[in-house]
This record gives structure tokens, sequence and C-alpha cells, in this order.
């Protein structure tokens, strides 16, 4: 194999970009896997608010649709 040939150079050259990019890509999807974890913690949270947030607005609907007799009897019980 002669290194001087113009195939030779080009094949080089092809295989050193290819590398590169093959290279670039590991470094890229290694540095983002901690923004995902991150982001599958906030998630998380989130999720946690909602059901939260959910069962709130639960409660404040039985309030608001149940008579007077049972609106007093539903604040009494939650103070």
């Amino acid at each position: 194999m002669n290194i001087d040939s113009p195939f030779t150079m080009v094949v080089l050259i092809v295989l050193i970009a290819v590398g590169a990019g093959v290279v670039k890509t590991w470094l890229e999807t290694r540095a983002n896997s901690g923004a995902d974890a991150e982001t599958r913690l906030r998630m998380a949270d989130t999720e946690r608010e909602v059901d939260r947030l959910r069962e709130r607005v639960k409660v404040l609907e039985k309030i608001t649709m149940d008579g007077d007799r049972n609106l007093r009897e539903e604040i009494s019980r939650l103070a």
C-alpha cells in the first residue's frame, strides 16, 4: 500500500472525518445523559404536584357541589 497515492489519502481523510463524527456524537450523548436524569427528576416532581392539586380540586368540587349543610360539615371537618 502506497501512502502517497491519492486514493489512499482520500480514504484516510474520510476515515478521520467519520471517526471524528462518531467521537463527537458519543461525547454529546454522554453530556446529555446528566440532563436526562435531571429532566426525569423534574417530571416526577411535577407529576406528584399535579396529583396533589387534583386531590385538592376534588375536595373543592365536593364542597361547592354539596348542599349548605354538607358545606358546613366539610368546612368543620377540614378545620
